[in-house]
């Protein structure tokens, strides 16, 4: 299990461990700066001011050290141009690593934004304040194929617009490995995936488990996606220290799942997927 991924574009290699913020989940900057110090650098912000951003804020030269994601939420390329000149100012960076549009759920909301906030992101490129540009969005093939090229806007001017997808992937959600990875790993198109504990449902039973069967903790659920080669990042989000010292946990234990291990977490998995309810 590989401990590393390089993005490359002038970018450091990255911890496949990433850390993420939400606007319902709390880190102090300390506990960014610790996890940092201890190898993680990959981090993805909310766009939210929070402890991330202002960790971040804080770090001066060692800013060098971060592969920093940050998702873009505007369509059109003026305000595009503004949020991103806002996310810079409460960083205190030059730059951000990488650029996702954020959610893109259908074809017509990516032919808008490949006519306005793609070509003014494209810009910023240019000049330096962003690295690589992805896409977020719960509909896997539909992402993998913008990527690929198969899907096209009209104002699209590259067959390869993006550098990078960022999609679910779990144990109880495991479609990217038919429906996207067979796409983006011969092209070379990194995938991040979130939602690894699927909203916290795989760490808890369902009505079928076997009698006395007590599920795995969290991070033997990002130990699962990061098992997987084609998986670059897996993107964990702790509420609070105690979730994060669990997560950061791995790091020191870094192998993938046994044969027995792997085979109890896809069938719990499965029953997680069969009575957690609907997942879009």
């Amino acid at each position: 299990m590989k401990r590393t991924f390089e993005f490359g574009h002038q970018t450091p290699p990255v911890c496949r461990l990433g850390l993420a913020t939400r606007g319902n989940t709390h880190l102090d900057p300390k506990d960014i700066h610790d996890a940092v110090a201890r190898g993680v650098n990959y981090l993805n912000w909310c766009g939210h001011p929070d402890g991330l951003s202002k960790a971040i804020a804080e770090m001066g030269p060692r800013r060098e050290q971060i592969v920093l994601t940050w998702q873009l939420q505007a369509a059109t390329a003026q305000r595009a141009t503004e949020e991103l000149d806002i996310a810079l100012r409460e960083m205190n960076t030059d730059w951000i690593d990488i650029v996702t549009f954020y959610y893109v759920e259908s074809e017509r909301e990516w032919s808008n934004i490949a006519s306005g906030a793609y070509q003014s992101m494209c810009k910023a490129r240019a000049e330096g304040k962003i690295r690589l540009l992805g896409l977020t969005s719960h509909q896997r093939q539909m992402a993998a194929h913008i990527a690929s090229g198969k899907i096209q806007a009209p104002d699209q001017n590259t067959d390869r617009p993006l550098d990078m997808l960022m999609l679910r992937y779990n144990a109880a959600h495991r479609g990217a490995e038919q429906d996207v990875f067979p796409i983006t790993d011969p092209i070379q198109i990194p995938v991040v995936v979130y939602t690894c504990l699927r909203w916290g449902a795989l760490a808890k039973p369902t009505p079928q488990d076997p009698p006395g069967f007590t599920p795995p903790p969290p991070r033997e659920w990002y130990r699962f996606c990061l098992a997987n080669p084609s998986v670059a990042v897996a993107i964990t989000a702790p509420n609070g220290r105690d979730e994060l010292e669990h997560n950061l946990a791995l790091l020191n234990d870094w192998h993938p799942p046994s044969k027995e291990a792997y085979q109890t977490l896809t069938e719990h998995g499965d029953r997680v997927y069969q009575h957690a309810g609907s997942f879009p």
